[in-house]
């Protein structure tokens, strides 16, 4: 492995499988948890919506890769504006790689290139590569032909939005892993008095607990009306 990492590894130590509600995703998540303990597809490209849960995932292949000692890599490629197309060197020694919003680097043709030359050496050792990004990969306006015809050789999976109820169990599933408990109605007045995106929702999550623990008040409806009026 290179002595030094071209970047910062961008690790989450709260984004687990553990932490993340499945709603109608669970055979995604089986299939992600295997390519990241090595016995899935070499390749997997997730792709949704923005705020339906790909970095989380991301995250989660690697934490579930640490688990098993498995030498993992993550990176959100469309903050990489300001480093170089050399990044990717090195990379291709982790088994496993994940690579957030691939699409960043659409017409930007040192990136892509720099980027089918990693792709080419990290296969050829027979390690696995997740990558995401908001469309289908065929729809990915790659510059570079060879590298459009790559991306498409893997599984491409589709994360589902969840439903307002499978939003109402995830607010509660994400509380309790948390430490504290939100009640299934107090959740539904979240859902219907706030943004509705599930990493605004998770954010808001922090700052009702950090508002409940200051108070020493549990969160009620009430309460909560409290705090999103002293937000706006």
């Amino acid at each position: 492995m290179a002595e030094q990492l071209p970047v910062k590894f961008e690790f989450r130590a709260n984004q687990t499988f553990d932490d993340f509600y499945p709603g109608c995703n669970q055979e995604i998540i089986e299939q992600l948890k295997k390519t990241a303990i090595g016995i899935g597809e070499q390749l997997i490209f997730l792709w949704g919506d923005k705020s339906h849960g790909k970095s989380h995932l991301l995250q989660a292949c690697c934490h579930e890769a640490f688990k098993r000692d498995i030498s993992a890599f993550y990176l959100d490629l469309s903050n990489s504006v300001s480093i170089e197309p050399e990044l990717f060197a090195g990379l291709e020694d982790f088994e496993l790689v994940c690579f957030d919003n691939i699409d960043a680097l659409a017409g930007r043709e040192d990136w892509e290139l720099a980027f089918f030359n990693f792709f080419n050496q990290h296969r050829d050792r027979n390690h696995r590569l997740i990558l995401s990004a908001s469309s289908a990969p065929s729809t990915i306006a790659f510059s570079l032909p060879d590298l459009q015809t790559r991306i498409n050789w893997g599984l491409s999976l589709k994360i589902q939005p969840l439903e307002d109820d499978d939003k109402i169990a995830a607010l509660t599933h994400k509380a309790q892993q948390m430490g504290f408990e939100i009640a299934p109605q107090v959740a539904r007045f979240l859902l219907t008095h706030y943004d509705r995106k599930l990493s605004s929702l998770w954010v808001m999550l922090d700052k009702l607990d950090w508002a409940s623990l200051a108070a020493q008040r549990r969160l009620t409806i009430p309460f909560l009306k409290h705090v999103l009026g002293e937000r706006n």
